[in-house]
């Protein structure tokens, strides 16, 4: 009954933050891809946002996804598949396919509230501080796999570790598949099935449960490589080159907003101080669990330690610095299963109070959320105008969650790359200047050098990322 009601408030918190949420880019990936136009055809010239509301609505079957993700993205097919069908029970909406990830979320948390009975772990802390950690709760509202990836590999470590305390094989060939199938929905899942690996072969007694565990990987891992080779050339310069001191340090900055999240950035001029004081607050919580190691710490370690770890060895044998929030929260429930077996209790109240506060930031915050869904209601607030959107590098993730943002009747004309709109006529005008990317830069570059010599325009800072355009020739 305590677990009901301790999930049922989590559906409430998570449900609450995936509809206030603003929408982001990357999610704008998964909407169109499940919706039919993986790179949505938008018309050229004005055009209302009520005339394309269907290019948010379609919907794709499995061998289009399979076939759009092979040709144009980076990621395995199987969250995308699970969209496809919540979406044609559930509706199109933006909400209705953050709701998905909210339900994996609330999978992941049953399973932390089942492990921790059996390795002996208070379970209402354990479920506090994974719900509250900014990084579970983030990745658990947002509409892209790593909800799935995560409630996926804490099934598959559960089992594996079930499968050693029951001497059972055939629950470490489930755990296998579990773990199998979480890097079928986010690739870099797989470091957690590399800790159970590990784990696995570091004391005899467990070695014979290594083969089923690694048999239940081995089918996901050959679907994995042929979507990846297919797919290795299609995001080149996502991430900068690697260097390793800048890149220990964006993995400190990161791992430390997985947990904490963004109460640095609240602070203002005491961010450095804030930053401090969790610095500190981090540490003691780790000198806990090493000073007094819980029962079953080992397998718990391993998988906390894997993704940072993971990271830093991607980042060197490929060059570049794939180091950020989403990524780190596949460490987020096992270190909170930690804290929970070794904190004392004025500690443990002291997490969980900072992981409340940082969670507050995570639903209405705007210096955590990506600015187009924001920066669409403010533009849409200024009535009678023409609003010039970046098209950005591939028209998906920035006029996506910003036209997903407008009311039907705004009127919207996309700044492609090399294309400058006839402006001449047009009396008021909303110029978006979000840099989201390098295509939204150029553009914008080229608006401003056409501003430049034109003596009709003045330009007025509307917001942080909105400038008013009144062009008195037309008036």
């Amino acid at each position: 009954m305590k677990l009901t009601g301790f999930l049922l408030l989590a559906a409430v918190l998570l449900g609450f933050i995936a509809w206030h949420r603003a929408p982001e880019y990357d999610e704008a990936y998964s909407i169109f891809l499940t919706a039919g136009d993986a790179r949505p055809p938008w018309p050229a010239g004005v055009f209302t946002a009520g005339s394309v509301r269907h290019l948010f609505a379609g919907h794709a079957g499995f061998g289009q996804i399979a076939h759009d993700l092979r040709v144009g993205d980076v990621h395995p097919p199987l969250y995308f598949w699970a969209l496809e069908i919540w979406r044609g029970v559930c509706g199109p909406s933006w909400f209705a396919a953050r709701l998905l990830s909210v339900a994996f979320a609330l999978g992941a948390l049953a399973v932390i509230a089942w492990f921790a009975d059996a390795a002996e772990i208070a379970v209402l802390p354990a479920l506090s501080l994974t719900l509250l950690n900014y990084g579970f709760a983030f990745t658990g509202v947002v509409a892209r796999g790593f909800a799935l990836a995560q409630f996926l590999n804490l099934l598959g470590f559960a089992l594996v570790f079930f499968a050693v305390q029951k001497r059972m094989r055939r629950l470490a060939l489930a755990g296998g598949l579990a773990l199998g199938a979480a890097a079928f929905a986010n690739y870099l899942a797989v470091f957690i099935a590399g800790a159970v690996l590990a784990w696995l072969c570091l004391a005899r007694r467990r070695w014979r449960y290594f083969l089923p565990t690694a048999l239940g990987l081995v089918p996901f891992l050959i679907a994995d490589t042929w979507f990846f080779i297919a797919q290795r050339g299609t995001r080149t310069g996502q991430f900068t080159a690697f260097v390793p001191l800048q890149a220990l340090k964006l993995l400190a900055k990161d791992f430390g907003a997985a947990q904490f999240g963004g109460l640095p950035l609240y602070a203002s001029h005491f961010g450095p101080e804030v930053a401090a004081a969790l610095g500190v607050l981090f540490l003691a919580a780790i000198f806990c669990i090493f000073r007094k190691p819980p029962k079953h710490a080992l397998p718990l370690v391993l998988a906390a330690a894997a993704p940072p770890l993971g990271l830093l060895a991607l980042g060197f044998v490929f060059n570049n610095t794939p180091i950020e929030i989403r990524y780190l929260a596949f460490s987020m429930p096992y270190l909170a299963l930690l804290f929970a077996a070794a904190l004392p209790r004025p500690l443990l109240a002291v997490m969980l109070t900072v992981e409340f506060c940082a969670i507050i930031g995570l639903g209405f915050a705007p210096a955590t959320m990506q600015p187009q869904g924001i920066e669409a209601q403010q533009a849409a607030a200024l009535p009678g105008t023409l609003i010039l959107l970046p098209f950005g590098n591939d028209g998906v993730g920035v006029p996506g969650p910003f036209i997903s943002k407008l009311p039907d009747s705004a009127r919207v004309e996309l700044l492609r790359p090399g294309q400058m709109p006839d402006l001449a006529h047009v009396p008021n005008i909303v110029l978006v200047t979000i840099p989201a990317d390098s295509a939204s830069r150029a553009a914008l570059a080229q608006v401003h050098a056409y501003l430049q010599n034109q003596k009709c325009f003045t330009e007025e800072p509307a917001t942080t990322w909105l400038v008013k355009l009144l062009n008195r020739c037309a008036n």
